[in-house]
């Protein structure tokens, strides 16, 4: 029996898959088994569980808030909601409802903290461009590459990148580089550059394409 690839695979199982029969991957995989496919689907499970037992507790502690709770309180509830749906975009199946009902206590949240504020402009402008840089963030977080690359635990070791950024979807690898500087990205594009080169894929114009969109600077 074959076992199929997901769907919507969570992290472990989308460099699993990055990794296949890549030849620029340090470490490719080749004929891979059924069950090397199973564990890191069932990693990508456990990882489910574990993200919808926190996020029960943190509703519960958001439900409990009073109306007069003290700032650290709120704030510390705040930025563990904002990790959860960081988690929330890294995780496999459907999380559309669950990142819904993140977004909508992160809202109630920063009512309170609005409230707390007692009217004070320059505290509300700074609140304001908070919100304008969450959702900025939280939209990166919709492309999974940038997901697995903001990742503390990120499976894409530092010697994968080059092979990351040259096969990813180029869309994905677009939004990724919004988040590298100008030095960052000619040392991205000349490892790349030798990537190719040692593997004799300097000809590759799919590559060569890949190259030039590493090594433009907006």
């Amino acid at each position: 029996m074959e076992i199929p690839f997901s769907k919507l695979p969570g992290r472990h199982e989308r460099h699993f898959k990055r990794k296949v029969n890549n030849p620029l991957f340090p470490r490719p995989i080749e004929n891979y088994t059924d069950d090397e496919l199973l564990e890191v689907q069932r990693l990508d499970h456990e990882e489910i569980v574990v993200f919808l037992q926190t996020l029960r507790q943190q509703v519960e502690k958001a439900v409990s808030l009073k109306a007069n709770e003290e700032s650290d309180v709120v704030l510390d509830l705040k930025a563990e909601l904002e990790k959860l749906y960081e988690t929330a975009c890294r995780l496999g199946d459907q999380q559309t409802n669950n990142k819904v009902a993140l977004r909508d206590l992160l809202k109630v949240i920063m009512s309170t903290v609005s409230a707390n504020a007692g009217g004070d402009s320059k505290a509300e402008q700074e609140l304001m461009q908070e919100q304008i840089a969450r959702e900025q963030h939280f939209a990166m977080l919709e492309h999974a590459l940038v997901v697995d690359l903001l990742d503390a635990d990120s499976l894409i070791l530092e010697d994968e990148l080059v092979a990351v950024m040259l096969t990813e979807d180029e869309e994905q690898v677009k939004v990724a580089l919004t988040m590298l500087d100008d030095e960052q990205r000619y040392l991205l594009a000349d490892e790349a550059a030798e990537v190719l080169s040692a593997k004799n894929l300097m000809q590759d114009e799919a590559y060569v394409e890949r190259l030039n969109l590493i090594r433009t600077v907006n």
